[in-house]
């Protein structure tokens, strides 16, 4: 009887990492708007019925790979954040764990990417929530550190979402960028440029500034 459980569990597994891919590479071409479920269970090699066994409309499914996207950015930082050392060099392996992500999971990044702003709305605020609640974090190990002694809680915040949203746009950049050496090393030495420009403003900010 267990083994039973277990291939049909593991049947389970295959099928839901089907339509994911199935989904992650149709979305390489079109929005998560455009697709149709019809269409992913087809490129998945299942019948459209065992779709809703696994999800509850393309939305969810949608959702389900905001989770899997973020997951993957979400323990890379976190493992960076608990180091310790140099500012300069732990902002150069920021943007080379970017580097890496997208390497790694390329339809991923470029979905979350495309539908931060994009027309499906629990989707989209999928992605603004857990990029909040990463930020948060980040806010978080931020105010351990004695550069953000005197900081408020807002500007700790307002910092953490500045990085967050680096990153992004770091992904997007390396998306959009041919995997050739100087269109890459371009794209690096930009967004190290730019983390050490937040950085120096960091450094220089006044507690309590208001605009």
């Amino acid at each position: 009887m267990s083994q039973t459980v277990g291939a049909r569990q593991a049947q389970r597994h295959r099928t839901r990492r089907a339509l994911l891919d199935a989904a992650l590479s149709l979305l390489e071409e079109q929005s998560l708007g455009s697709l149709g479920l019809r269409e992913v269970a087809r490129t998945a090699g299942v019948a459209p019925t065992a779709f809703y066994r696994h999800f509850a409309d393309i939305e969810a499914l949608g959702i389900a790979l905001v989770d899997e996207a973020l997951e993957n950015l979400h323990g890379g930082v976190r493992s960076l954040l608990e180091t310790s050392g140099d500012a300069d060099r732990r902002l150069d392996e920021a943007v080379d764990l970017m580097a890496e992500l997208v390497r790694t999971y390329p339809g991923h990044l470029r979905f979350i990417v495309r539908e931060r702003h994009g027309g499906v709305r629990g989707v989209r605020e999928a992605i603004a929530g857990r990029l909040d609640a990463f930020a948060r974090e980040v806010a978080e190990r931020l105010a351990s550190d004695p550069l953000g002694a005197d900081w408020s809680a807002a500007d700790l915040l307002m910092l953490a979402r500045l990085y967050v949203d680096h990153m992004v746009m770091t992904a997007s950049a390396y998306l959009a960028a041919a995997l050739e050496d100087n269109e890459w090393a371009e794209v690096t030495d930009t967004a190290r440029r730019q983390l050490r420009l937040i950085h120096r403003g960091r450094q220089n900010w006044v507690a309590g500034t208001r605009a």
